[in-house]
């Protein structure tokens, strides 16, 4: 028996008999052979003493293993298929200059694309596992979308979610047998109303992530993660203006959609947007290109592993930071980067594409502060955070800890703010910076 460390800070042990990896929750440990053991937390160790048969030990019992492969076949699916309508969508709101677009409470955007991306994901989970072993948390509520001056949003939310639906099979998905009415779609956005906890089974959605971008022909996500008894054991985050090959990062979107108007369907000579996806334990991230119009998808449909970048050198290091300043403090991270030496142009990108940059090697630091009041949402980092820990990197607060899905919708008890790393060292260093510079911020 053998057992390893998972980059996730779970514990993997390997079962010789079924060729693979059980997993336990219960502590963090790295064994070496039955000679002893060490409990590690970002590099501290402390050396302990086991007896020779491990298998009286009740720590190392295993749990069942779950893999959860049928779930993540259907998420991946399920983002590529949303993904393919999201498209669809900002190339007519960007030709209509804005129209469909309407104003939350809190004034942030959301289109047409956010309600019909979440009635589609809710109608496909509810038919692939049935509707009442699925729980959805979202970001979209149907209040907006039912208030009057938004009849005209509703009927082509409903058109949308019909047309995209109609695709399904291409994606390897059921379709509906006739066209979804009006109150189907609604009872399909409507559904999405989990509200989390540390117990149970549940999905986090966050449709468009990024709207603001999206509205601008920029970047954004679509981003959908399962989570089980406060884990996150799955994410899947479709980026559709992400392109496969990091050399592209270098042109505007702008040119990535005249390049597209000049580029056949069918060519392969460029890809822009991805899929990133990953399950929780199995040491493994990968990324596939969006399905070509036309073609239908074969799994695995091309994927190829990412990981994190192997830069530990500050100075060398490239960041992430949010695009917008509503909720969040450019001037900290700024300031933070510099005093940990951080010399290159920060990459500022919409939404969770900051995770999806990490995880693959384009960057190797995101940081979030929130502004005094701001809460942090599950949705906007579950999926990200499992796709970069099974990359190899680290996700954290601002004190070292494991963000925390089990509270409900917000990540209560959150310190300061979300910390990703390409790297443990790496990130120790990040997060030291952020001890030393904290005092003299005005968040």
């Amino acid at each position: 028996m053998a057992i390893k460390i998972s980059h996730n800070l779970g514990l993997e042990i390997w079962n010789n008999n079924n060729n693979n990896f059980i997993r336990s929750n219960k502590t963090h440990l790295n064994f070496s052979g039955k000679l002893g053991y060490c409990l590690s937390k970002f590099g501290k160790t402390r050396s302990f003493s086991v007896m020779e048969d491990l298998k009286t030990s009740s720590l190392l019992a295993p749990e069942p293993v779950k893999n959860y492969s049928q779930e993540l076949d259907v998420a991946v699916r399920a983002v590529q298929l949303a993904c393919s309508l999201c498209q669809r969508v900002q190339n007519s709101l960007i030709s209509k200059n804005g129209d469909g677009v309407q104003s939350k409470d809190d004034n942030s955007p959301v289109t047409v694309a956010d309600w019909s991306v979440q009635a589609t994901v809710s109608w496909i989970l509810s038919e692939s596992f049935g509707s009442s072993n699925v729980s959805i948390i979202a970001e979209e509520d149907i209040q907006n979308l039912s208030k009057a001056k938004a009849g005209g949003v509703l009927k082509d939310v409903v058109k949308t979610v019909n047309e995209c639906l109609a695709e399904a099979p291409r994606f390897g998905l059921k379709s509906p047998k006739m066209a979804l009415g009006t109150t189907e779609v609604l009872e399909a956005i409507s559904r999405c109303n989990s509200l989390g906890g540390p117990a149970g089974r549940f999905w986090t959605l966050d449709p468009v992530d990024g709207t603001l971008g999206f509205v601008r022909g920029d970047q954004y996500a679509i981003a959908l993660a399962l989570i089980e008894d406060g884990e996150v054991v799955l994410g899947v985050l479709g980026c559709p203006n992400y392109p496969m090959r990091k050399e592209w990062l270098n042109y505007h979107h702008r040119y990535h959609r005249m390049i597209s108007k000049l580029t056949p369907p069918t060519s392969e000579s460029w890809d822009k947007g991805c899929v990133l996806y990953a399950r929780r334990g199995s040491g493994e991230a990968w990324m596939q290109p969006l399905l070509h119009v036309n073609k239908n998808l074969v799994w695995p449909n091309s994927a190829k592993p990412v990981r994190v970048s192997t830069i530990d050198n500050p100075s060398l290091a490239t960041f992430c930071e949010p695009v917008e300043k509503a909720n969040s403090s450019h001037s900290f991270t700024e300031g933070l980067a510099h005093s940990v030496g951080l010399r290159k142009q920060p990459l500022r990108v919409y939404s969770m594409v900051k995770y999806a940059a990490i995880a693959r090697g384009d960057a190797e630091i995101f940081m979030k502060f929130s502004k005094a009041g701001y809460k942090e949402k599950i949705w906007d980092h579950a999926a990200g955070v499992v796709i970069i820990q099974e990359a190899g990197g680290v996700v954290t607060d601002a004190g070292g800890r494991p963000l925390d899905f089990s509270k409900g919708i917000y990540l209560e008890g959150l310190d300061r703010g979300v910390v990703a790393s390409a790297g443990a060292n790496l990130h120790d260093k990040i997060i030291e910076a952020v001890d030393a510079s904290w005092d003299s911020s005005s968040l």
